[in-house]
């Protein structure tokens, strides 16, 4: 038995990568240890939490069909089933986008003492801020940053664009600092197409960064506490079809995830190294993805990814499969770790 028994899997999100948070919290919640834990599946989009499915030990899994779902009692983060009350005691959190990436979940799970599987508030907030968390990790001295820009709405966008023209090279990046998924990004190649791609950022999130495109090979390595220290787990290199390593390429297929990525042992140590030392500087906890891309001059660090993909194809899951560790035993270790 392990320190905790009813493990609250939440997943959905107010973002626009609701849908792949579902899939990903399913994933999770079918991988937890069926004999260890009762396993409680909650849909959380909009203020609305419910409980979709749960699984208790070595028992069937009961869902609920729409409109039959019980709430979940937020006071005290329980819900009543069949007139027993159950308190979990622990939540593995699986919402991409806010408010399970932002620090807004990790906020009131700690006022309320809950355990859970992420980084605290104060990381997931700088983290889940592209621009904040780049300004947070610029003196590192093990990993480079491109040049960027940042504009936030009600700004001048005009302003802005002349100032990028001045500052930066194209092709650029425009994304939203908050989110993820590429949702809102937009590769600009030329200066008559940056106002555009600024106001469709803002579609997504209230500030806009505007960052330098590097060329290079796209890297992305996980790090994790297992109770005792930090480590990596193998590296993969992305090789999208498409221009960038965008929606399209990430999720219906259109990218080559070749894992562990073919580099030098130098390179792979650099990679790993890095991500651990990332991880430690954010005061970092469970499983938590760096994107890079590795070019002629060195490392450039992208963003990092508190909560990554969790589904069967998703780059977490294959990076452990290919460490060859079982991703039951690995879940159990998030969570037994904390």
């Amino acid at each position: 038995m392990g320190k905790f028994k009813a493990i609250a899997v939440i997943y959905g999100s107010d973002s626009s990568e609701w849908e792949v948070a579902c899939r990903s919290g399913e994933f999770v919640a079918s991988r937890l240890d069926s004999a260890a834990y009762d396993v409680y599946q909650i849909f959380a989009r909009f203020g609305v939490w419910e409980l979709v499915a749960y699984r208790k030990r070595n028992s069937m899994r009961v869902t609920f069909p729409e409109g039959a779902r019980p709430q979940i009692d937020k006071s005290d983060f329980s819900v009543s089933v069949l007139g027993e009350k159950i308190k979990f005691d622990f939540a593995y959190i699986v919402q991409h986008g806010a408010p399970g990436e932002n620090g807004l979940l990790q906020g009131y799970l700690q006022m309320l003492d809950v355990p859970f599987s992420s980084c605290d508030s104060y990381a997931s907030t700088i983290a889940f801020d592209k621009y904040a968390c780049k300004a947070y990790l610029r003196s590192s001295d093990q990993v480079r940053f491109a040049p960027d820009a940042l504009i936030r709405r009600g700004q001048d966008v005009d302003a802005f664009c002349a100032k990028v023209n001045a500052k930066l090279k194209y092709p650029v990046f425009v994304k939203p600092t908050q989110g993820g998924s590429s949702f809102g990004v937009t590769m600009v190649k030329t200066p008559e197409e940056l106002k555009a791609a600024v106001e469709f950022g803002f579609t997504e999130c209230a500030s806009v960064m505007v960052e330098q495109g590097v060329t290079g090979r796209e890297l992305t390595c996980a790090a994790y506490f297992d109770g005792k220290q930090i480590k990596a787990l193998p590296l993969i290199e992305i090789v999208s079809h498409n221009e960038y390593f965008d929606y399209d390429a990430k999720y219906n297929g259109n990218s080559d995830e070749i894992c562990p990525a073919p580099v030098s042992e130098q390179e792979r140590e650099l990679v790993q190294n890095t991500t651990c030392q990332l991880y430690a500087d954010l005061g970092c906890k469970g499983v938590v993805r760096m994107d890079y891309i590795l070019a002629g001059e060195g490392l450039y660090f992208l963003e990092v990814n508190t909560i990554p993909g969790m589904t069967s194809a998703s780059l977490v899951p294959k990076m452990v499969r290919t460490a060859g560790i079982d991703i039951t035993d690995f879940l159990t270790m998030i969570i037994e770790s904390n």
